[in-house]
């Protein structure tokens, strides 16, 4: 679920970045790209640690 968010919010940046060079029509400003960017790092990590501790909850059972 936090993989599939974190992909979904940089998809989301990655469109703001593409339409800002291509059509110089950014629909976030610097600020919103932080934040966005911000937010799809911290639920990549989120993923990251949930599957590690899936992870070592298997392998101690």
């Amino acid at each position: 679920m936090y993989l599939a968010a974190s992909i979904i919010v940089f998809a989301i940046y990655f469109a703001n970045v593409a339409l800002g060079a291509i059509a110089s029509s950014a629909f976030l400003g610097d600020v919103g790209e932080m934040l966005v960017l911000f937010a799809a790092s911290i639920l990549f990590v989120v993923a990251i640690l949930k599957k590690e501790a899936d992870r070592d909850a298997e392998s101690d059972s």
